[in-house]
């Protein structure tokens, strides 16, 4: 019995079959550690794979961000450069009722609305563009008269003719100006 176990286990050593396969016992240990150096170049493959695609996926997320603040950006413009006549015309209204004493009342409450109107784009960043007695800057400014006038050096606006408007940094409208020569 004993001789038959040395005859078994010998045969073992040197040969395995599993589901039916014969396999050399010998070449299959031979193969491991080429198994695991490839196991380990598959791994640092894998690792940066997923380096890459952990940044591509960051850098995905910003450039979403960055289109979404730049549409919402857009649509303010848009409805900015949609309502900035209306608010032109508020203006134009209040300054020819002011000339009459019988429509005081009416110009106050015109005076709230535009005033509300103002507020409403303050919230959204929009601001005014500052022009009179400014430096002309024709970034921000359109020169539509040019007078000459005493007590304003070349190249001063001296008159606002339109407002202008901005978005943070991004001009809706620039501001029409006359400018002293």
């Amino acid at each position: 019995m004993k001789d038959e176990k040395k005859d078994v286990d010998e045969h073992l050593e040197e040969e395995t079959i599993i589901d039916g396969e014969v396999f050399d016992v010998d070449e299959r240990n031979d193969e491991a550690p080429n198994q695991e150096q490839s196991a380990g170049v598959d791994n640092n493959e894998l690792m940066t794979q997923f380096v890459r695609l952990q940044a591509d996926f960051t850098n995905y997320k910003k450039r979403v961000e960055r289109e979404k603040v730049e549409l919402v950006s857009l649509g303010v413009r848009k409805i900015a450069s949609d309502i900035l006549p209306v608010l032109d015309n508020f203006e134009r209204a209040i300054d020819s009722y002011k000339e009459h004493e019988e429509f005081t009342e009416m110009c106050e409450g015109i005076e709230l609305i535009y005033a509300q109107l103002i507020e409403v784009l303050n919230k959204n960043s929009i601001e005014e563009i500052k022009a009179l007695d400014e430096k002309f800057d024709p970034n921000f400014h359109h020169a539509v008269l040019l007078e000459e006038k005493e007590g304003y050096e070349s190249d001063i606006v001296i008159e606002v003719l339109q407002k202008g408007y901005k978005l943070e940094e991004n001009i809706i409208r620039p501001a029409m100006v006359k400018v002293s020569k």
